[in-house]
């Protein structure tokens, strides 16, 4: 009688871990930008802009 053969499972993958969050945006993908207007240049409010760190993605591109 032949010998039973025994099989190993693989390994199993660890738990993904979250991607490093992008400084400047703090992971939202927009960053506050300074509105200017008139000859003097002075600012009058602000509007959410793109990060240009990480394209508004979120993630560290970094990491």
């Amino acid at each position: 009688m032949a010998t039973r053969r025994t099989t190993t499972k693989p390994p199993k993958d660890p738990a993904p871990t979250a991607p490093a969050v992008c400084s400047p945006c703090d992971g939202s993908g927009m960053v506050a930008a300074t509105v200017r207007v008139g000859r003097k240049r002075r600012p009058v409010g602000q509007q959410d802009g793109l990060c240009l760190n990480c394209l508004g993605s979120g993630t560290d591109p970094n990491a």
